[in-house]
């Protein structure tokens, strides 16, 4: 399987752990990121089914089609949903699988809340993205108590880093958290939606 803009690899890393005969790439910018799921790939005993690529999504390059391919909230990397669903048709092979999870509005926002956030399709407007060669096999829309969780815990674990490194960086981070928190709190919350998609490649 291949993971795009797979962060921590928490998706691959289970996705492991339930088939094991599994084997995985997972691409990202950030170092940071990648630096945990090496960790976290060792503390499981999966170091030798996940290989880490620190390169941008748009300019990754394989040797051969997955049955797999995770793009799970960066779609941005791409440019959109549409432009994700391109690349990764290069990635699938016939008959294999997508995983896509992408932000839709549940009701129409406000002009000042797509400045702040980025256009998004509504829920009918991402399932659309099964066209071109797609099929959409399976669905999970997030509830409320998932999206809760989600905000907390990654506003939560940059407020604990900017806690146990006081300075600029810190600083920064603790900013980039409230900014964050803010905008879901008096923005987002309960008007954009998060969907994740798997998809089958049509075999022509």
């Amino acid at each position: 399987m291949l993971d795009l803009g797979c962060g921590e690899a928490v998706w691959s890393l289970r996705a492991l752990e339930l088939v094991p005969s599994a084997v995985a790439d997972g691409v990202d910018i950030s170092s940071h990121a990648l630096s945990a799921a090496e960790q976290a790939a060792a503390a499981r005993g999966l170091t030798g089914r996940l290989s880490l690529h620190q390169t941008p999504a748009t300019e990754f390059s394989a040797t051969k089609p997955y049955d797999l391919v995770l793009c799970v909230g960066a779609t941005h990397a791409f440019g959109g949903l549409k432009e994700t669903m391109d690349a990764i048709s290069a990635f699938v092979r016939p008959g294999g699988l997508a995983l896509v999870g992408e932000g839709f509005w549940e009701r129409p926002p406000t002009p000042d809340l797509v400045e702040a956030i980025g256009a998004f399709p509504d829920l009918a407007g991402t399932v659309a993205a099964e066209s071109g060669g797609w099929l959409t096999v399976h669905g999970h829309v997030s509830d409320p108590a998932e999206w809760h969780e989600y905000v907390f815990s990654w506003t939560g674990t940059l407020a604990r880093w900017a806690a146990a490194n006081p300075g600029p960086d810190g600083d920064q981070a603790l900013a980039v958290m409230r900014e964050h928190r803010d905008l879901w709190l008096n923005g987002y919350r309960g008007v954009l939606g998060f969907v994740s998609l798997l998809l089958q490649r049509v075999v022509k």
